[in-house]
């Protein structure tokens, strides 16, 4: 099982609140413990901008990379499931000429679901949403086929007081959509990988 897509790193729009968001591929999260999963952030820290890249094996903590990332990237991600629990999460940046590479293993994932995804992290509770206007994610794939092969399902990032903070597209060629930013939110709501915006496979295997 397998998931991967290529995206340009959005430039992130700044005020006075810290804001947050997250561009990533990965496996299970929908119905699943577990989210094996790498991708990059665009965050607000007191008006300032900040990107990087990461890979999580939730629910373990995040681990972040020092490589540096930069708006207008261009980004490309995935996530393979070698069997017997092991997992090869890769994410390069092909513009900063970098590509971090990391194996892992989870005794609880289930291979539930791949994911696609443009959200808020969260620490708890999901966090305020960085205006990143839009991404554009190209090449996704599911276990090596078109996302819109495997009846994918859009996802509308909703805070918890119902305000709509990004929206996904149509797909394009079965492989290629946008999400845009609605609003930063509420900071309110739970924390879930199926409250980004993406679509979202259940692929065989």
């Amino acid at each position: 099982t397998s998931v991967s897509a290529s995206w340009t790193q959005p430039t992130v729009t700044c005020g006075a609140t810290n804001t947050f968001s997250s561009f990533w591929v990965g496996l299970d999260g929908d119905g699943t413990p577990s989210v094996e999963q790498t991708g990059t952030e665009a965050d607000c820290d007191n008006g300032t901008a900040a990107y990087q890249g990461w890979f999580e094996m939730f629910p373990n903590a995040p681990v972040f990379y020092n490589n540096p990332v930069a708006p207008g990237d261009a980004m490309s991600a995935s996530v393979v499931a070698n069997g017997g629990g092991a997992f090869t999460l890769t994410l390069t940046d092909a513009t900063q000429n970098w590509t971090q590479t990391t194996n892992q293993t989870s005794n609880t994932a289930q291979l539930g679901s791949a994911e696609v995804i443009a959200e808020a992290p969260s620490n708890g509770t999901v966090l305020p949403l960085s205006n990143f206007g839009t991404v554009n994610f190209a090449n996704a794939t599911a276990d090596n086929e078109p996302i819109g092969d495997e009846n994918p399902d859009a996802l509308t990032m909703v805070s918890g007081a119902g305000v709509t903070e990004a929206t996904p597209s149509a797909l394009t060629g079965a492989n290629a959509f946008s999400v845009t930013w609605d609003s930063s939110g509420s900071g309110l709501g739970t924390a879930s990988s199926t409250g980004g915006a993406s679509p979202k496979t259940t692929p065989a295997g």
